[in-house]
């Protein structure tokens, strides 16, 4: 696999900071997403390309990895895990975000190498455990839009030459990981397997941004409904609604739409709530409309 500069792609210095490499990822994200570039067909390759530097170098433990095993940094995590189990003979516990099971899997065999090769091309020699250790665990991260996540759906992904099926319930969280027992590389000294850690990435949206259940979105309305009331429509995850604008409505001003934001995770029929920034559209006058402007702007100066 050839390796990829992601601090190039990104356009950061190698000791760029963390809030550094947070703006260039949005602007890029921004500027490169498909939505965006329906007329450029290489937009969405770059925009992957950003999105995956982002997995990375956005997250400090993976940007440890890439900068110390560079090309070989997937692999890395599982060479530390089984370097420690060496030393201490300790076993892996669960930390914040990490689930014992999820949901249904199934699996069709496949090549069930460990990663030793990996170790005799970083090490120049084999790897092997002489103790009986703690199956190897496997780590891999699945991507979705914020679209996908919203809905439970089934997805089926390939792996270390396996096939494996899951069903994703709706209201997945970004960097959210679950494990599926089994599904891991097979322990060289005793034939055990170990556990398959799935990391979940969701991809930004060009509509909505999430945080944590609610999702926030911004509508344009026109001067005249912002000034005399009316109706307007909202886009939200569902389609379109309609919600009441009240006479003298400021721009900035803030609705809320409660449950129709992101589904709750593994809690049917709740969501949280969608908060609508509104921002407001000047029209076009024509003279007579400009001469009815003066008469209301006349009238502003005579009040006491």
């Amino acid at each position: 696999m050839a390796f990829i500069n992601y601090y190039k792609v990104l356009g950061v210095a190698n000791d760029a900071s963390q809030e550094e490499i947070k703006k260039a990822y949005r602007r890029l994200a921004k500027q490169y997403h498909p939505d965006l570039n329906k007329d450029n067909p290489q937009a969405k390759a770059k925009f992957q390309e950003i999105n995956e530097a982002n997995e990375v170098l956005g997250d400090p433990e993976k940007r440890r990895r890439y900068d110390e095993y560079g090309e070989h940094w997937k692999h890395s995590e599982e060479f530390e895990a089984q370097r420690q189990r060496r030393s201490y003979g300790g076993t892996q516990g669960y930390g914040p975000g990490e689930f014992d099971g999820f949901g249904d899997f199934t699996h069709s065999a496949g090549n069930d190498s460990g990663f030793s090769d990996f170790f005799e091309q970083l090490f120049g020699r084999r790897f092997h455990s002489s103790v009986n250790t703690r199956s190897i665990d496997r780590h891999a991260e699945l991507q979705l839009t914020l679209r996908e996540a919203a809905t439970t759906r089934k997805r089926t992904f390939e792996i270390y030459d396996e096939k494996i099926a899951i069903t994703i319930p709706a209201g997945i969280a970004d960097g959210q990981r679950i494990r599926i027992k089994g599904r891991g590389g097979r322990n060289p000294s005793n034939g055990e397997r170990g556990d398959l850690y799935i990391t979940f990435r969701i991809g930004p949206d060009s509509q909505f941004t999430r945080d944590g259940d609610n999702l926030y979105t911004t509508i344009v309305c026109n001067l005249y409904t912002l000034m005399l009331g009316g109706k307007t429509s909202i886009p939200t995850l569902d389609g379109n609604v309609n919600a009441n604008i009240r006479p003298e409505t400021q721009p900035d001003t803030k609705l809320r739409l409660r449950g129709k934001g992101f589904p709750r995770y593994k809690k049917p029929g709740e969501a949280g709530d969608l908060i609508v920034s509104i921002k407001v559209r000047l029209p076009k006058l024509n003279e007579r409309q400009r001469e009815l402007f003066r008469e209301i702007m006349a009238l502003q100066t005579q009040e006491p």
